[in-house]
């Protein structure tokens, strides 16, 4: 069903979420790798407590697309496994929850790799 409202505040969440990065990115002298494990920590922080879920139906993709959601995919994945597999789950529940985009990321990494070549910045 189309909603366009729901495609308004897709946009403007995920917009604000990439202006807070922009705004750390100018404001402080965070490196770009320290503020994706900060949004990272985010998502996983916001999962733990409980915030997560009651902000993604708000807002749908515009807070799962970027880095928090993959933190929330590890956060939520290790809780759920933790209840079935115990201890052990802490350790392979995230990952079996993200496994897939894992698994497309290498793999589409691979192939631009054969297809391209880098070149070092002059």
């Amino acid at each position: 069903m189309f909603e366009p409202l729901m495609y308004l505040k897709v946009f403007a969440i995920g917009g604000l979420v990439c202006m807070i990065g922009q705004i750390l990115i100018i404001t402080t002298k965070m490196t770009s790798a320290r503020i994706l494990v900060t949004f990272l920590l985010l998502g996983v922080f916001l999962e733990i407590v409980g915030w997560f879920e009651p902000i993604k139906e708000f807002c749908a993709s515009g807070v799962t697309i970027p880095i928090m959601g993959f933190g929330y995919s590890l956060a939520k994945g290790a809780i759920e496994a933790t209840e079935t597999d115990g201890l052990l789950g802490v350790l392979t529940g995230g990952l079996a929850t993200v496994a897939a985009g894992i698994t497309v990321a290498v793999v589409s990494a691979f192939i631009f790799s054969l297809l391209f070549q880098s070149k070092t910045k002059k």
